[in-house]
């Protein structure tokens, strides 16, 4: 592999000698040729075709052309990860770990061009995607410890001259699909552990981050990653992806590690499940948050705030549902909407300050204004907002061409009750519904109304209330006077319900998802003992006591 480079334009984060295409955009910047990463190798689809990745701030603005990927794609990649599979299990871990150590200081080194990268071609703001790669880094530098803490145990038995011993190992090959909000951060959540417990892995890039999936594929392979062992394949859902699942039935894949919607989640569920396939899915979610009176009410604004409109709602953390007891909820509402209405919103690579910039593609945009529909057909009422931003239909605080990309108005709904809709239902992108609640008990009802379990959170000053929320909420994760936002490398990642299955990313939990437990029993005496039949019992020997002595 060539080395990496850092260019100030932010195209190139890797000098791969990509055949940059004729274009016309309106930046400068230029258009590459990308690939697929197959065994090491880069290849083209099979069939030739093609899809575009266009960055959402500025349609015009296209980055790359990539391939298409068929199913003969697919299955070479997940041949060669099989074939790679028996040396990359037989690497010692602390070497694997070592390689991802190096994955961690080639992102710190070249961190700048990657975020510059990200928010081009996604339209997160430069803050943002600065969080998202950081989140990439921080998870090779936990992984590159934990290869050599992949512990197993000795374990004493019960008959004489005998040892056991439990072992960690891999499944085999791991098929990740990761959506694009976080496109850094996500597939090494994913991968980074996979490869850790020996591993290897075929990746469908997110279809709307193809040329930052494949600048950190090369990273891979230039930290030292052996070829076959990540395979990259770009493409759509509904053909690489799809392709992807139903090796499955085909026996072709061990694992699957899904981040995405529910619906499909289900059916990858599904699938392997039929094939006592391993899935990890990390779903959507209907995030509550409540305000309690004793609450700080300016950090609990500032929270919900956040939590509702960072990354323009497009996060599967995002606040959903915001619970406001009826004590401060006329005071919080009128000291939110007063932020609501200051909103910045532009390109984060022309504006600075900006709290969040466009979709992340136009589908999203579409998906989003369905969401909305909703909202108003359950008998919602809207407050503020007015869909798709245009230069004739804008806040205030909008800054640059909207005409240019693909932003949406801040949206806020009252008077919304749990049988509505938009209560149960999750709605991506820059959105929240608030909710009036009577008591504590009455906020954590509706904490836990919805059919999503992910994450949670609830601002209050009472110790009890706290403790009550935290054990009584169905969630995978709960902030106390935080936002329902935000997750480190090295604490679990998840949810219940409608969330997730129940496995876990990130930290020593996620080792779980990635490797099962292999038993071994040495037989040392040199003849066949069996357990719970040659063990030798232990008499009871009755003792006459004089109880009444012991009064």
């Amino acid at each position: 592999m060539n080395h990496l480079v850092s260019e100030q334009n932010m195209t190139h984060v890797l000098e791969v000698g990509l055949e940059e295409l004729e274009n016309d955009n309106p930046n400068g910047l230029p258009k590459v040729k990308g690939y697929n990463i197959i065994n090491g190798k880069l290849a083209l689809a099979s069939d030739n075709s093609t899809f575009e990745s266009r960055n959402p701030a500025l349609l015009s603005d296209c980055l790359g052309e990539f391939p298409l990927s068929t199913k003969e794609d697919v299955d070479d990649a997940l041949a060669a990860a099989r074939a790679a599979f028996p040396s990359w299990s037989a690497t010692p871990a602390p070497t694997r770990g070592q390689i991802i150590g190096n994955m961690g200081r080639l992102l710190m080194k070249y961190k700048d061009d990657v975020v510059r990268l990200e928010t081009r071609e996604i339209g997160k703001t430069l803050k943002e995607s600065a969080g998202s790669v950081q989140e990439a880094i921080d998870t090779c530098l936990f992984f590159q410890s934990e290869g050599r803490r992949l512990y197993g145990q000795t374990v004493n038995s019960e008959l004489p001259d005998k040892e056991l011993f439990t072992y960690r190992r891999p499944l085999g090959v791991c098929g990740i699909i990761n959506a694009c909000n976080f496109p850094a951060a996500v597939p090494f959540w994913k991968m980074i552990p996979a490869i850790m417990c020996g591993n290897t892995c075929v990746w469908k890039s997110p279809q709307d981050a193809p040329l930052l999936s494949f600048a950190l594929a090369r990273i891979m392979h230039e930290a030292g990653l052996p070829d076959g062992v990540i395979n990259l394949v770009h493409g759509k859902g509904s053909g690489a992806g799809q392709y992807l699942v139903d090796a499955v039935d085909e026996g072709k894949v061990d694992k699957i590690s899904f981040t995405g919607s529910t619906a499909v989640g289900k059916m990858i569920g599904e699938v392997c499940g039929r094939n006592l396939v391993s899935a990890s899915l990390e779903l959507g979610g209907k995030n509550p948050l409540v305000v309690m009176p004793s609450a700080n009410l300016e950090n609990a604004i500032e929270g919900a705030y956040w939590a509702a409109f960072g990354t323009a709602g497009q996060r599967c953390t995002s606040l959903g549902n915001l619970i406001v007891h009826k004590d401060v909820y006329d005071e919080f509402l009128e000291k939110f909407m007063v932020k609501v209405e200051n909103t910045s919103i532009g390109d984060s690579l022309h504006n600075e300050g900006v709290l969040y910039g466009p979709m992340l593609s136009e589908k999203y945009a579409v998906d989003f204004l369905t969401g909305i529909q909703m909202c108003e057909d359950s008998g919602a009422t809207k407050i503020y907002g007015r869909g798709r931003i245009s230069n004739d239909n804008k806040p205030d605080g909008f800054h640059g061409d909207a005409s240019e990309g693909v932003y949406m108005w801040p949206h806020v709904y009252v008077d919304v009750t749990e049988e509505m809709e938009c209560f149960q239902e999750e709605i991506f992108g820059p959105v929240v519904t608030i909710v009036k609640a009577n008591d504590f008990d009455h906020a954590l009802h509706l904490a836990n109304a919805s059919p999503y379990g992910l994450s949670s959170a609830i601002y209050t000053n009472e110790r009890l209330e706290a403790y009550r929320f935290k054990t009584g909420i169905k969630a995978g994760m709960t902030g106390i006077n935080n936002s329902t936002t935000g997750a480190e490398a090295h604490l679990p990642f998840g949810g219940v319900k409608g969330s997730g299955n129940g496995t876990r990313e990130s930290g020593i939990w996620v080792i779980e998802a990635y490797s099962y437990w292999h038993a071994v029993n040495d037989e040392l005496s040199g003849k066949l003992q069996l357990a719970q039949m040659d063990v030798d019992e232990i008499e009871i020997e009755e003792a006459e006591v004089d109880y009444s002595s012991l009064a």
